[in-house]
C-alpha cells in the first residue's frame, strides 16, 4: 500500500476538511488554476486561429508558391509569358506535399463606370483554377465558369462594386493598356458581374477582379499555351520554406519562384508577433496559478502542523510527508484543470459555432470575427505543462516541512 497516497485520500475525503480554515483558500486556488487555463486556451486558440485565417486569405489570392519567368518584373502584372508545357504541370508529382497547381495571368486595367473609375488588376484564371478557397468569401451571386467557351463572366469584390456603384448582373467596360505601345488606343473588354466576394483583406479586395484567362492571352497576343505564372498550393503551410527550395530546384533554369512569406513579409512578420504574445500570456497565467497554489499549500501545511509532527514522531521521512501534501496539490490542480478545460473548450466551441466575439475594427485584423483553432496535441501539452510547472513551483515551499520539529509541532495550536 502507498502510505502517502492513502493519507492524502483520507485528507481529501475528510468532512472536517470542507469546513476548515483552508477551504476558501483552496477554492480560490482551484478557481485561479481554472481561470489561468481558460485564458491560456483562448490565447493559443485565437492566436493560431488568426494566423491560420490570414495565411488562408493570402494563399487564396496567390497560392503558397509562385513560379514565373525570370524576365518578369517585381509587380503583380504578368509581362513575359511562361509555357504551359512544363514537367510539373498540370500535376506536381515530383514533390510531396503539393495539393494543386494552377496557371494564371495578371493584367492591369481601369474600370470605367457611369460616374467614376477604378484601377484594378484583372486576374485571368482558367478551368484548372481551384475555386474552393473562394466559396467562403462569396457573398452574392455565384462563381464564374470558365470551363466552356470564352465568356465575359467576372467575379468582383464588394469593395470595388460599392465604389463603382455596381451590382450582380451589371455590365461594365475595362480598358487595358498595350504593353508594347502604351500610347496606342487601349484594349477594351466588357464584363458582366456574376458574383461578389468579400475576403476582408482590403489590399486584395480593392485590387483583384477575376476574369477568363483567355481574355488576358488575347490582349497580350500570347499563344493558347502561354500564361503569366503558376500558383502552387501546399498541404501544410509549416513546410513552405522547405517546399519553396524543392520547387525552385525542380523547375527550369529560366524560371524563378518565390513564396508568400517573402512576397508579403510585413504581413507574416506581424502575425509572427502573435507567438510572443501567446507565450507571454501563458507565462503570466502559470505564475498566477502557481502563486495561488503555493499559498494554498502553505495554508495546508500550517493547518496540518500537528499531523506532520505525529507522522515524523512515528518515523516518517521528510520526503514521505512532503509527498502527502504534493499529492494533495496534484488533486487540487487536477480539479482546476478539469473545470478550466471544460469551460474554456466549451466557450471556444461556441465561438467557432456562433462567432459571437467580433473585432472592434475588422480592417486591422483582416477578418470580422475572432477565429479559433486548437488541436488535441496542444490541449494535452498545455495541461501537462501546467501540472508539471506548478508541481515544480511547489517543491520549494514544501521544503518547509523538513524544518518542522516533531516535539514543537505536536504542541502547536
Amino acid at each position: 500500500m502507498n502510505l502517502e497516497f492513502f493519507i492524502t485520500k483520507r485528507l481529501i475525503k475528510g468532512k472536517e476538511n470542507k469546513s476548515s480554515i483552508s477551504a476558501p483558500i483552496i477554492k480560490i486556488a482551484i478557481a485561479a488554476i481554472a481561470m489561468s487555463v481558460i485564458m491560456m486556451l483562448f490565447a493559443i486558440a485565437t492566436g493560431e486561429g488568426l494566423k491560420e485565417k490570414v495565411r488562408e486569405k493570402v494563399a487564396a489570392f496567390n497560392g503558397h508558391i509562385q513560379i514565373f519567368n525570370y524576365d518578369n518584373n517585381t509587380s503583380d502584372v504578368s509581362v513575359v509569358p511562361v509555357s504551359l508545357e512544363q514537367e510539373f504541370y498540370p500535376e506536381f508529382t515530383s514533390i510531396d506535399g503539393v495539393t494543386h497547381i494552377q496557371a494564371i495571368a495578371n493584367k492591369g486595367g481601369i474600370i470605367i463606370a457611369d460616374e467614376t473609375f477604378e484601377g484594378v488588376i484583372a486576374k485571368g484564371v482558367g478551368k484548372d483554377y481551384n475555386w474552393d478557397v473562394f466559396k467562403e468569401y462569396l457573398i452574392e451571386g455565384r462563381l464564374p465558369n470558365y470551363t466552356g467557351k470564352l465568356n465575359e463572366e467576372v467575379l468582383v469584390s464588394s469593395l470595388i462594386a460599392n465604389r463603382l456603384q455596381l451590382k450582380v448582373g451589371d455590365t461594365f467596360s475595362t480598358f487595358f493598356l498595350k504593353d508594347n505601345n502604351p500610347s496606342q488606343t487601349p484594349n477594351r473588354r466588357n464584363f458582366t458581374i456574376v458574383g461578389l466576394y468579400n475576403s476582408g483583406f482590403e489590399e486584395f479586395d480593392g485590387t483583384y477582379i477575376f476574369v477568363d484567362i483567355r481574355h488576358i492571352q488575347r490582349i497580350n497576343k500570347w499563344k493558347e499555351n502561354e500564361v503569366g505564372s503558376f500558383e502552387v498550393f501546399l498541404e501544410s503551410f509549416d513546410a513552405i520554406d522547405k517546399k519553396s527550395e524543392e520547387v525552385y530546384g525542380a523547375t527550369l533554369s529560366t524560371l524563378d519562384s518565390t513564396n508568400i512569406k517573402k512576397k508579403y513579409g510585413s504581413i507574416f512578420e506581424w502575425i509572427g508577433l502573435f507567438d510572443f504574445n501567446v507565450t507571454l500570456i501563458i507565462g503570466i497565467m502559470i505564475i498566477v496559478g502557481g502563486i495561488n497554489m503555493i499559498t494554498a499549500l502553505l495554508v495546508l501545511i500550517l493547518e496540518r502542523t500537528q499531523m506532520i509532527g505525529i507522522l515524523k514522531a512515528l518515523g516518517a521521512a521528510n520526503w514521505s510527508v512532503r509527498k502527502v501534501f504534493l499529492y494533495n496539490a496534484v488533486y487540487l490542480i487536477a480539479i482546476g484543470l478539469f473545470w478550466g478545460n471544460l469551460i474554456g473548450l466549451g466557450l471556444l466551441w461556441m465561438q467557432s459555432k456562433f462567432k459571437f466575439l467580433k473585432f472592434a475594427d475588422p480592417k486591422e485584423y483582416y477578418i470580422e470575427y475572432i477565429p479559433v483553432h486548437i488541436d488535441l496535441i496542444t490541449i494535452v501539452a498545455l495541461n501537462t505543462g501546467v501540472m508539471v510547472l506548478c508541481l515544480l513551483m511547489l517543491l520549494v515551499p514544501s521544503y518547509i516541512i523538513t524544518k518542522i520539529s516533531p516535539v514543537k509541532s505536536i504542541k502547536f495550536e
